[in-house]
């Protein structure tokens, strides 16, 4: 029986590596945006690998929008099996003493807020099945403190903290919760960081129900690059669908 995965924050980058690679393994595949124009080419691509998938555009920070993607997408597709939520980062990254109450806001609006809003429009079916996977996506500031991401790794840290909770609070309902960590950029033809490759380690944590958390790329290498930087001023670190280093 076909089983539906739901890509929130979908893009070029991580967001197909992993719709591809669930699509590869017969999943039918919802994508949920705010480009329409963007994600109909994203479906056509996936329809020419022979995947079920379907656009569903979306403005990850108007709640009852994403809400109702989500239902779209249900009632399209068939009930949720996977949540993947990995929004491309947006807005302004600020050091930790120019981290304002906006700053900080904005980014646990998108990240913190947006995941949370996704996951209450599908947990309820879930639950009520005893079946169900969700996967949050976080950047390497969730693990590692590094003051030239403070707005972010706030908003990182909360989500991947909520995760691991939901993680211990769902595993006996039947529902798998985890979180995966980005320490690296999402670079095509990397042996790690290709898009497809992150897309099989996001295919591996669901089929591994016990972990909570799969790290992809290098947290000492990360950790190096934050005590090199100390007091440098190092700006324009980012992750989700763009290259370089992970938030």
């Amino acid at each position: 029986m076909a089983r539906t995965l739901v890509v929130v924050g979908a893009g070029p980058g991580l967001g197909m590596g992993v719709a591809r690679t669930f699509g590869r393994r017969g999943f039918r595949v919802g994508l949920i945006a705010r480009n329409a124009e963007a994600l109909d080419g994203l479906v056509g691509e996936l329809t020419g690998l022979g995947v079920t998938a379907a656009a569903f555009p979306a403005d990850i920070r108007d709640r009852a929008a994403l809400t109702d993607a989500l239902g779209q997408a249900g009632r399209a597709l068939g009930p949720v099996d996977v949540l993947e939520f990995s929004p491309s980062p947006t807005g302004a990254i600020t050091g930790a003493v120019r981290t304002t109450v906006a700053s900080a806001a904005e980014q646990f609006e998108l990240h913190v807020l947006g995941a949370v809003t996704a996951v209450a429009a599908v947990l309820p079916d879930m639950r009520a099945r005893g079946a169900g996977t969700l996967l949050l996506t976080t950047g390497v500031s969730a693990a590692v403190p590094a003051p030239f991401l403070a707005n972010v790794g706030l908003a990182m840290a909360g989500l991947r903290n909520w995760a691991h909770t939901l993680h211990a609070e769902l595993r006996p309902e039947g529902i798998h919760v985890a979180t995966v960590t980005i320490a690296s950029g999402v670079i095509p033809g990397d042996p790690v960081a290709d898009p497809d490759r992150i897309g099989d380690r996001y295919y591996e944590s669901y089929r591994r129900r016990e972990r909570a958390e799969e790290v992809i790329g290098d947290l000492d290498a990360f950790r190096a690059l934050v005590a090199a930087s100390s007091g440098s001023g190092l700006r324009g670190v980012d992750d989700g669908d763009r290259p370089g280093p992970a938030r």
